[in-house]
Parts: structure tokens; sequence; C-alpha cells
């Protein structure tokens, strides 16, 4: 069985929340979630990012009832095409719309075989009994000078470029999506979240809240409560999973 909850909120500081997200349990071990962040300080971030999740939503709607994973990868990625192929469009017709864009991160779980996209730095984690990882690769120009060993990934965290992100939805004509796809089992759980989060919260207390047990409505709160408690300059979205 899988259950799931999610928590958006606009955080401390800013005026209007662009984070938008959605997610379903279609049957007992069948589910999907998507989570958008709107491109701070862009014109009507709010609406490329609600116009994602409604084009992942739309799509996904069409999710075959057998277990075929390739094409739940496929259909996945499609989703994505789409929402970019939407949102390029408003932005570049619509003089309100200039500029506007979005992060994506977005999965389907199917009997045990799980499959992520994204594009920017909303990011997913698989949380197990023995640790926490993150499954996407941030686009982003911090990401990037970690892995050439510029930066420490504590730097990374405290870098003034942290939110400048490589890759988004709505930006050019045509997106490259990563496609991840893992083995879960009875026990984990996978959390999808906006960088909101994990820019005041690190992964280990992710992690102890996770372990620390209760619902997924009970843990999502508990890290949106660490969050608002560090400040939350930013939007901040959480979904969780649990199997």
């Amino acid at each position: 069985m899988v259950s799931v909850w999610g928590l958006t909120d606009r955080g401390r500081v800013r005026r209007e929340n662009q984070d938008s997200c959605a997610y379903a349990v279609l049957a007992d071990q069948f589910a999907w979630g998507v989570v958008c962040d709107g491109m701070g300080g862009a014109n009507a971030g709010d609406i490329a990012s609600k116009m994602a999740v409604e084009t992942v939503e739309a799509t996904l709607a069409t999710l075959p009832d057998e277990d075929r994973t390739t094409e739940d990868g496929a259909l996945l990625l499609q989703a994505v095409e789409r929402a970019n192929q939407r949102i390029y469009e408003k932005a570049t017709t619509e003089p309100a719309c200039t500029g506007m864009g979005t992060t994506l991160v977005g999965l389907i779980i199917r009997s045990g075989v799980l499959l992520v996209a994204n594009v920017g730095d909303s990011r997913a984690y698989h949380i197990t009994k023995t640790g926490i990882r993150r499954i996407t690769r941030d686009h982003s120009v911090v990401e990037d000078l970690v892995e050439k060993g510029d930066l420490t990934p504590e730097e990374a965290r405290q870098h003034p470029q942290k939110n400048l992100i490589t890759r988004a939805l709505g930006t050019s004509r045509q997106v490259r999506a990563d496609l991840f796809q893992r083995e879960v089992a009875e026990g984990d759980m996978i959390l999808l979240c906006s960088d909101g989060l994990v820019n005041e919260v690190t992964d280990e207390a992710i992690y102890q809240q996770a372990r620390a047990g209760g619902t997924p409505q009970e843990i999502c709160q508990r890290l949106m409560n660490e969050t608002l408690e560090h400040g939350a300059p930013d939007n901040v979205t959480i979904v969780l999973f649990q199997l």
C-alpha cells in the first residue's frame, strides 16, 4: 500500500507562493506525484508551475493499468515535454508571462519500481531504514561546481549563486529531463521537494524527521515546521510517499 501527503507554504519572506504540487494513489502499489517551483523573480512563475502540474496530471491520467515500466518512463518524459511546450508558448506569446519558467520533479511508483524525472533543482530523495539518498541531480550553477570539485556540498549550501538554475521548463522550445529508475521496498519513503526545504534543512535532518515515525502527513508537517523555524526565506513544498 502507498500512502502520500503534501504541503506547500509561501514561507516567511515571499509575498506569494510560486510552488505547485499534485499527487495521487491509483492502486495499492501504484502512485504518481509532481512538485514544481516557479522561477523566483521571473514574471508569472506561479502560472508556469501550475501549468506544469496540470499538464503532468492530465498526461499521467492516461497511465495504463498494466505494469509496463518502459512505457511509464516514456509517458513521464512526455508529460515533461508537453508541460515545457505549453509554458514556452504562453511565455513567448503573452507579454505578461515573458520570461516565466519552472522547475519540475515528478515520479511514478508501480509494483516496487520507482521512476523519477527532473528539470531544475527541485529534488527527489529515497529514504530507507539505513539512510537517505538523493535520487536527482540539480541542474544548477553550484551543482556543476561541486561536480568539478570547485565547491564542497557544504560550501554550495551557502553560495550566493545557489539559486541559479541551468535548466528549466518554459525557457526554451525544447527541454531535456533526467530520468532515474530505482527499486523500492516496503517501509521505504520517497520525498519530492522544492529547494525551499533543502536550503534550510539538511539531508540528515530530513532523515531524522522521516525515521522519527508517523504518517506522511505528520512527517511533512514536522519538516515544514523545521523549515519555518529556520526562517523559510523561500516557498516550501514537500510531498512524501510511504510504502
